[in-house]
């Protein structure tokens, strides 16, 4: 005989169900009378009735406080195995919380869970009294014939009573999960520290895989396409120098491919430097920041103090915050003559100050940059400041976060 799929989820369900109270009950009513107990003791030592109950009382409450970590743990592996609820171990850092849980909501659970096993107890043995009635002899049938009658009652109780308990204990079942991990396991101010650190570490991690695949891209583009365009760019060279005689309309085609493969290995060159610069990784900050001061299109007047390199990623952010800055200063500072580049390294703080001498008005919203390159300063958490009023100067700081290694 096949069982339909519906009743055979459902007696799963309630088979799972009544194994969870059935195993649950003994451990909660095991901390229930460990408390009867010791509040017993308590009184016998209040009213002095006798002389060893301060004794008893000591290694009554050493017993207790022993089996409230081992209850605990048992707890843990019963909502695991039946409900597949994995409650994380919240340590001794608040254990009023797992005390609670075991004196007073452990003691009444027991209660509820005793009531439920004892209720199917009965519904399965009440509905089987027919059975038993007729499995008497038949004399002894005839002698009480009123038996019967109050057999098919009893019955009649015992299958009512089989008919709740499924909604009993999934009501019961749906208490426990809500109330269980909440008592035993990390209390929510808990949960979201370590949410916290767990999101800090994963966004530190998509910023140096981040970072990586751009150092991978610089090396693709620099060992690939550059390479390829500066063998074009030096045979189109040669030929310009070796064949003379070209008719000159030939010549002015070669020339142009020339001067355009030329400028494509600037665009290049420009664009590598962009995703990550080689002098970045091997000279350090300081040195990569000169280049870019050197290759400004404005004056830029450059201090940096490090007394150690920071992080790559820490150094790497700096210095495309450093990029993007000059090349808005460039681009939308109007009227600006010069700009001054600080970087300093204190205290574990890596501090970068870009000023120009504009004349202001810069503003987030207008896609100058400014947002992405807060965006990027934020990623290593750090904070990004920018103040720019009408007619000047304007004025951006950043602290980046640099611990000593």
């Amino acid at each position: 005989m096949k069982i339909p799929p519906r009743l055979r989820r459902a007696l799963t369900r309630l088979t799972r169900d009544i194994s969870f109270l059935a195993l649950g009950a003994p451990l909660h009513l095991l901390m229930g009378l460990l408390v009867f107990t010791d509040l017993g003791l308590v009184w016998e030592c209040v009213a002095g009735g006798d002389a060893g109950a301060p004794v008893l009382l000591g290694v009554s409450t050493v017993v207790t406080a022993v089996c409230v970590p081992a209850l605990t743990v048992a707890q843990h592996w019963r909502f695991r195995r039946f409900l597949g609820l994995d409650i994380p171990r919240p340590g001794w850092r608040r254990p009023w919380r797992q005390l609670g849980y075991h004196f007073l909501s452990g003691a009444l659970l027991g209660g509820l869970e005793a009531l439920v096993a004892g209720l199917l107890a009965f519904g399965a043995a009440a509905s089987l009294t027919p059975v038993w009635v007729y499995a008497l002899p038949w004399q002894w049938r005839i002698e009480h014939l009123g038996l019967s009658t109050q057999a098919a009652y009893l019955c009649a109780a015992g299958l009512v009573a089989l008919a709740t308990v499924p909604a009993l204990a999934a009501a019961l079942v749906r208490l426990e999960s809500h109330v269980g991990p909440s008592l035993l396991g990390r209390s929510r101010e808990e949960d979201l520290a370590r949410r916290v650190e767990d999101l800090t570490e994963s966004r530190a991690g998509v910023v140096d895989a981040a970072d990586a695949e751009r150092r991978r891209i610089e090396r693709d583009l620099h060992d690939g396409a550059q390479q390829r365009l500066v063998s074009l760019a030096l045979n189109l060279g040669l030929a310009k120098a070796t064949l003379v005689g070209l008719p000159p309309e030939a010549r002015e085609v070669i020339e142009t491919a020339h001067r355009e493969a030329k400028e494509a290995i600037e665009e290049l060159n420009n664009l590598v430097r962009g995703l990550h610069p080689a002098v970045l990784d091997e000279l350090g900050l300081d040195a990569a920041l000169s280049g870019l001061a050197a290759r400004a299109p404005l004056p830029v007047r450059l201090r940096v103090d490090l007394p150690r390199r920071p992080a790559p990623t820490v150094e790497a952010v700096a210095y495309f915050v450093v990029s993007e800055a000059l090349a808005n200063i460039a681009k939308h500072a109007r009227e600006a003559t010069r700009s001054d580049v600080t970087v300093t390294l204190m205290g574990g703080i890596l501090r970068v100050a870009i000023t120009d001498d504009g004349l202001g008005g810069a503003d987030p919203a207008d896609g100058t940059g400014l947002t992405g390159l807060a965006q990027r300063v934020r990623s290593v958490d750090g904070t990004f400041r920018m103040s720019s009023p009408v007619g000047g100067p304007t004025m951006m700081s950043v602290e980046l976060p640099c611990p000593a290694p």
